[in-house]
């Protein structure tokens, strides 16, 4: 089959220029079968990419129709605080903490899908807005029980 041929004929090309590249610049740390040859060729790379951006793009619009305080999770999150300031025992009896996970998951996910820790310069978990939300909440959480 022809694309095969020349996605083979391109791992080779690469390979030399690889090794080339490395000989020239005095690399001798390298160790043989330590480098991937499962490099992606030039069409594949576009073909990856259009179809994260096509994912992106339906993933933007998950929540479009959803009212801005039932997507946002700060303003979810103040909405059980006042009432648990408000309605403590009703609160409690709810077993809230329990249901939040679950209520926040897919407002995490969706917020997840283009993150990636292997790239350079990813954001930290900790430094993304529903993290400090989250982290926010349970910090107030914690000084109002002990109280």
């Amino acid at each position: 089959t022809q694309g095969e041929d020349n996605s083979s004929e391109f791992i080779k090309k690469y390979r030399t220029c690889r090794r080339q590249m490395r000989e020239c610049s005095g690399e001798a740390d390298h160790h043989e079968g330590m480098s991937s040859d499962d490099e992606l060729t030039p069409t594949e790379v576009t073909e990856f990419q259009k179809s994260k951006d096509n994912v992106l793009e339906d993933s933007r619009k998950v929540f479009e129709d959803v009212h801005a305080d039932f997507c946002d999770i700060r303003k979810i999150l103040l909405k059980f605080q006042e009432w648990k300031e408000k309605l403590p025992d009703s609160y409690c009896d709810a077993y809230i903490s329990f249901c939040l996970p679950k209520l926040l998951n897919p407002l995490i996910r969706v917020q997840l899908i283009n993150w990636n820790p292997l790239e350079q310069n990813f954001t930290e978990l900790e430094e993304m807005p529903w993290f400090r939300a989250i982290k926010e909440f349970s910090d107030a959480k914690n000084v109002s029980e002990s109280k």
